[in-house]
């Protein structure tokens, strides 16, 4: 772990662990306790979600109108990835970098050429956060019946800025990409980091390069991938309409839509701190007056999100771990020569 990370990590621990102390952890534990099974139930009803997410990726991967060659993705192969992939960005302090490297990893394991990989998960990615960007400002929207006058217009400017913030790294990374994001970094890098011969990893990057803009030509594909990442945004509103039932304290459609839309822009603008500990828990608390929700509620609500990703994100790591152990075991095999 890199020292920005490390003190990354200690902030938002930090910042966790005093939210909790400042609401009590024995009021917290005793509204998680109502919920009981429930917490299984919403960690299973995350799947939904997560197909969407996995199918937002496999339908980049279709076979193109122009002919190029370019191996079919299957969805079981995409699910396994967005799976593996979101459970490194949940549970290791990898910030939200992890996830994408993990997961083009996987996929030329499974036989993609790297380039594909590569670019399928840098557009699906950026098409994915395009996505949230949408929803959060349909929350802002539903925000804007709440926020009429005094600390809820401040704490609508606040969202905002979140919401702004998102946009502006979206835009960022979507103009690096159609400039040679690959190719260019790949270039600073060599440059700090000289004395080698760097052309074998220019020529994959500026392959991937190639890639992404041969991808961004099936506009048809990107919208697709857009419409499913998007569904899968509006569809993660059920995982905290059921979370809340089960604590004890439901809420509307509406409300929950609200609570999901701003809370996933605010996770999203802190995504240098591993899992946005501490952020994600602070904006529910700031969000709970608006559906009038108690802070131990709110609080209650975060961990129980927390639950799920320990509940879906350990088995994903500890599949992960072995299938990198088998793959590097069928490469150690392959390298052995046959005696004649």
């Amino acid at each position: 772990m890199s020292r920005a990370a490390l003190i990354l990590l200690s902030i938002g621990t930090a910042l966790f662990v005093g939210l909790l102390a400042w609401q009590g952890f024995g009021s917290i534990a005793a509204t998680l306790m109502v919920a009981g099974w429930g917490l299984a139930l919403v960690a299973l009803f995350h799947v939904v979600p997560l197909l969407l997410d996995a199918a937002a990726i496999s339908v980049l991967f279709k076979p193109r109108r122009d002919g190029a060659t370019q191996r079919s993705l299957g969805l079981r192969e995409a699910i396994f990835a967005r799976w593996v992939g979101e459970s490194v960005n949940s549970l290791l302090p990898a910030g939200q970098i992890g996830g994408p490297v993990v997961m083009v990893r996987q996929l030329s394991q499974r036989g993609m050429r790297m380039s594909d990989a590569a670019a399928a998960i840098t557009v699906s990615t950026t098409a994915q956060a395009l996505a949230q960007i949408i929803f959060a400002l349909g929350g802002l929207l539903l925000f804007g019946a709440y926020a009429a006058h005094g600390a809820l217009h401040d704490l609508q400017t606040a969202t905002l800025i979140a919401t702004g913030v998102l946009g502006a790294m979206i835009v960022g990374f979507y103009y690096a990409q159609r400039r040679g994001l690959f190719g260019r970094l790949l270039g600073v890098v060599s440059k700090v980091f000289g004395k080698r011969d760097w052309s074998s990893l220019m020529t994959r990057a500026e392959a991937v390069d190639a890639a992404v803009h041969a991808m961004y030509r099936e506009r048809g594909r990107v919208a697709a991938s857009f419409l499913l990442s998007l569904v899968g945004w509006v569809v993660g509103t059920v995982e905290v309409w059921l979370a809340l039932r089960f604590l004890g304290h439901p809420v509307d459609w509406i409300d929950a839509l609200l609570l999901e839309s701003l809370g996933q822009a605010i996770r999203g603008a802190a995504f240098m701190i591993p899992g946005s500990l501490g952020v994600q828990e602070g904006g529910y608390l700031l969000l709970a007056p608006l559906v009038g929700l108690p802070p131990d509620a709110a609080l209650a609500l975060s961990l129980t999100k927390r639950a799920r990703e320990i509940l879906l994100g350990l088995p994903g790591l500890l599949v992960l771990h072995f299938s990198e152990r088998n793959w590097q075991r069928r490469r150690a095999t392959a390298r052995v020569p046959v005696a004649d």
